[in-house]
């Protein structure tokens, strides 16, 4: 058995990789799926498919459209989703995504820092596991497979 994993959170730090590094470690039949890594693909890909846009609200209306898509259809193929919330960005589109993959019925595995409960916490309690580190995630994870 194979479960697909989509990774929900920001793009600007490491912490995908941390996660895939550590299921390749314990050798977990894993398939990650998550939003597009590359900050300016995601913000140009309006343009790239649609055209030039009017202005700069124009440009992100049509980039957030193909993103949100993209989004969608990989939440929909994924068996549960890893939402992070790091220390140090806003965190919009992971909420965004946690909210539509619990609405989709996918578990999610919402991994937050302890000082972070009181702003997560009608998040947290629709999560099926809150966690505050990528090794208590990548564990529980293992578990499904025992």
């Amino acid at each position: 058995m194979e479960l697909t994993v989509y990774l929900a959170g920001e793009i600007h730090s490491n912490w995908r990789d941390d996660i895939r590094q550590k299921a390749e470690a314990k050798q977990l039949p894993l398939l990650f799926t998550g939003p597009m890594e590359q900050h300016d693909r995601s913000d140009h890909i309006g343009e790239e498919i649609l055209g030039p846009q009017a202005d700069a609200i124009a440009k992100d209306e049509a980039a957030s459209q193909i993103n949100n898509l993209r989004t969608q259809v990989l939440l929909s193929k994924a068996d549960v989703v890893i939402a992070y919330f790091g220390p140090k960005y806003k965190q919009w589109n992971t909420a965004m995504d946690a909210a539509s993959a619990m609405t989709l019925g996918k578990p999610v595995i919402l991994i937050r820092e302890r000082d972070n409960h009181h702003a997560l916490k009608e998040l947290a309690n629709k999560a099926q596991l809150v966690v505050e580190n990528a090794d208590q995630a990548i564990e529980a994870l293992a578990y499904i497979f025992e």
